[in-house]
């Protein structure tokens, strides 16, 4: 086996979609399905279970998508030190929000395509919520998101921003709202909330904080549904404040004024600490570390 076979393996093992990582690698089907089974007569073992509808990986295949993984880290390492010059080469794998593009990346990334101009960046965008699992996958190599309670162990952060976690409620109808002598009345005003996430965790810790089972009406995926959601008028949603500033529908929804304040975002860049050994990861932690200096 080589390792484009490996990568070729890792990437099938994440998409767990035949016909998506074809695509993505610009290989044939047939050929994909073909390097499959070469891999899978030398390990000795079936790495995918397959029929018509679904993929997923067997145990073995989840034993092997940690050496590739492993194996593909150390050839990028031994790559890099084996190079006369002195250019940082390679490919590094980000995984944020959209809005985390929009406000928090432009200048770390300008700084870091400056240093180091030979580094390939692939971008993937979706749910923060979604940030922390991908990364602990191994599906990306850096993820920008809202930082836990409690630091998980075998990671690495950097705070960029704090961030407001806000209620808001549409402006074309507040009357969504069931109030009384102006207080919100929890059993019949329709609540929106994240299907995961620290956002979902915090919502439901303020509401078991004062004692209210509230009537949720949606769990949603994704910052952007939740505001749209609100738009239209289902409901009271919780986003972090610097999503809203960020949306274009932020006109179409207000933040609602409550006490006490949900516990807001602090907003990071992360990684798992076995992967600073990558000379890419460790470069762009650098370029993220000044940049934060320089900011102060």
């Amino acid at each position: 086996m080589n390792i484009r076979e490996l990568e070729l393996f890792k990437h099938l093992a994440t998409t767990l979609h035949f016909g998506r990582t074809s695509i993505d690698c610009h290989i044939t089907a047939s050929g994909l399905t073909r390097t499959i089974q070469r891999l899978e007569i030398e390990v000795g073992e079936a790495l995918f279970f397959r029929n018509n509808r679904t993929v997923s990986l067997t145990q073995a295949g989840i034993f092997f998508k940690e050496y590739c993984e492993e194996t593909i880290s150390r050839w990028a390492i031994l790559q890099n030190r084996l190079k006369s010059d002195t250019t940082l080469r390679g490919e590094l794998t980000l995984y944020c929000s959209v809005t985390a593009i929009l406000s928090v990346l432009p200048q770390i990334f300008g700084r870091f395509r400056k240093t180091h101009p030979e580094v390939t960046i692939h971008i993937q965008t979706g749910d923060a919520a979604k940030a922390l699992p991908k990364l602990q996958a191994r599906e990306v190599d850096i993820a920008v998101a809202a930082l836990p309670d409690h630091q998980p162990e075998g990671f690495e952060f950097i705070t960029l921003l704090q961030t407001p976690l806000v209620f808001i409620l549409s402006t074309s109808f507040p009357d969504i709202i069931s109030s009384s002598y102006s207080t919100i009345n929890w059993d019949t005003t329709p609540v929106i909330l994240p299907s995961e996430g620290l956002s979902r965790l915090r919502g439901e810790k303020w509401f078991a904080e004062k004692g209210i089972r509230p009537r949720i009406y949606a769990q949603v995926s994704g910052n952007e549904a939740i505001i749209a959601m609100v738009s239209m008028g289902c409901g009271i949603g919780i986003v972090p404040l610097l999503v809203l500033q960020k949306s274009s529908l932020k006109s179409e929804v207000e933040v609602v004024e409550l006490t006490p304040q949900l516990t807001p975002f602090t907003v990071g860049v992360c990684t798992l600490r076995k992967n600073k050994r990558n000379p890419v990861v460790e470069a762009f932690w650098e370029i993220v570390e000044k940049e934060m200096a320089d900011s102060l």
